[in-house]
């Protein structure tokens, strides 16, 4: 008897025994799939990420800025304009008066009429329209152009100050381009031009060797459209402005329509200020295209760009488009502004003298 329960002790053992060699053997091996599995996955996401970095490092190298496609790019419209000849003349001329003013204060003391007379004489002294006036907060206009719908505008109205909005003529894309902009206090008809190389033309856009009586017939269709606008700048152009045939019909339409040109310049050979002088027209121009490129950074520096000749000239012209990203710098860039008038163009100091 003690034999049998001996033997089945022993037995008990031996399967215990079996059990836990086959149990630790079991977990071992279970350990090490999951490690292996752990490694797998690991490489595998490892291996996607490296990828994923790849794939987008690869699209950032290749990606380009979206641009206005209403928009002419010519070199021309990332150059800033100054008439820095005109400027120094200018201030020369200046200085020179208020010398002579000075020195005539030390020979006697002038009398109200004769200091009247002199400030008469100091205000008298400019030879070009676009000269520099001293205000007590330089003028930033900045033009809003390619604006066709009501959305646009109520997006620009949500930009908190005061913008120069410039609608497109009505064409069968955006008919009710005139309607939208009888409301509004202030606003200029963005005329379509030829251009040497876009090929998204707007509809009855004017071409170098169309005759007088055709330019004519649309400026007063425009007229008739607008009739209370006073301004006009072209929508691209780079062709037709360079054209004097074509730029001398366009001034002799705008006089007879009472319509003055702001040149967008889109290009270094326009004529506009040889035909506003020839017509007797105040030349304006901008100084600054904000958002050729659809960027945040870019587009702030250029308006940064437009803030410096404000102060320098005492007022600027930049132009933009209704862009979400260009409105969205404009909001956000107000604190750039506060040494600065926000105007309307038809404020500009020069064109109220």
């Amino acid at each position: 008897m003690n034999s049998l329960l001996a033997i089945i002790v022993a037995l008990i053992l031996v399967i215990a025994y079996i059990l836990y060699t086959y149990d630790t053997q079991e977990l071992k091996k279970a350990k090490t799939t999951t490690k292996n599995i752990q490694k797998t996955i690991e490489k595998k996401i490892t291996e996607v990420e490296e990828k994923s970095e790849e794939q987008i490092n690869k699209y950032v190298d290749n990606i380009e800025i979206k641009k206005d496609q209403f928009e002419e790019y010519t070199k021309d419209l990332y150059e800033e304009y100054i008439d820095k000849d005109i400027i120094d003349t200018t201030k020369k001329k200046i200085e020179d008066k208020k010398e002579q003013i000075e020195e005539t204060n030390q020979v006697k003391q002038k009398d109200k009429k004769e200091q009247i007379e002199e400030k008469i004489i100091v205000k008298k002294i400019k030879e070009h329209e676009t000269l520099p006036i001293q205000t007590n907060k330089p003028k930033l206009a900045i033009v809003i152009d390619d604006v066709t719908t009501q959305y646009q505008i109520n997006q620009i109205n949500s930009i908190g100050y005061r913008t120069t909005i410039s609608v497109m003529p009505p064409t069968p894309d955006h008919k009710n381009s005139a309607k939208i902009a009888q409301d509004l206090p202030f606003y200029m008809i963005h005329f379509p031009m030829e251009a040497t190389t876009y090929r998204g033309e707007e509809k009855h856009t004017l071409h170098v060797g169309d005759s007088y009586e055709t330019i004519e017939n649309r400026v007063a269709q425009i007229r008739k459209w607008y009739p209370n606008a006073k301004y006009t700048n072209n929508h691209t152009g780079s062709k037709f402005t360079e054209n004097e045939e074509g730029m001398d019909n366009l001034f002799r339409a705008l006089k007879k329509h009472d319509f003055i040109f702001m040149d967008s310049r889109t290009t270094s050979k326009t004529l506009g200020k040889k035909m506003a002088k020839k017509y007797n027209m105040p030349y304006i121009v901008r100084n600054v295209f904000l958002d050729n490129e659809q960027d945040f950074s870019y587009i702030q520096n250029q308006l940064k760009k437009a803030i410096k000749i404000a102060k320098k000239n005492g007022h600027a012209i930049a132009i933009c488009h209704p862009h979400s990203i260009t409105i969205k710098v404009l909001k956000q860039s107000k604190h750039l502004l506060k040494d600065l008038e926000l105007i309307y163009l038809n404020q500009l100091p020069f064109l109220n003298k």
